[in-house]
């Protein structure tokens, strides 16, 4: 199921990077399109993540751990990427208050992948 998401992230990614260089070019402002570079940016290093935590999840004694380190990027991306994506097209100021909360699920899941490597090799 994570590489299936890992490549669903890393697909969407991409393609949100190409609508934000191409169809937003001309109705984002700068600052606007700064924030929406920002959401393609981590969400296409969490796609990468997504994929590393399903590798990982593989072996027996990470697995339960990098399976939920897995869940928690794509959470984040959807919640952190996906605030910013909305921020930077609408101008709803409110959507920042969101952020953080995709931005502890990406740390979340760093932790998670710490911990799965250190009972991995353990």
């Amino acid at each position: 199921m994570l590489l299936i998401l890992a490549g669903l992230a890393g697909f969407t990614a991409v393609a949100m990077g190409a609508f934000g260089a191409h169809a937003l070019r001309d109705t984002l402002t700068p600052e606007a399109a700064a924030v929406y570079q920002t959401g393609t940016l981590y969400h296409l290093i969490h796609a990468v993540a997504l994929l590393g935590a399903a590798l990982l999840a593989r072996e027996e004694a990470a697995a339960r751990l990098a399976l939920w380190a897995g869940y928690a990027f794509a959470a984040g991306i959807v919640i952190f990427s996906g605030s910013l994506y909305l921020l930077a097209v609408s101008g709803v100021k409110w959507l920042g208050a969101i952020t953080p909360i995709g931005g502890l699920a990406f740390l979340a899941g760093w932790t998670l992948i710490a911990l799965a490597g250190w009972r991995s090799a353990a």
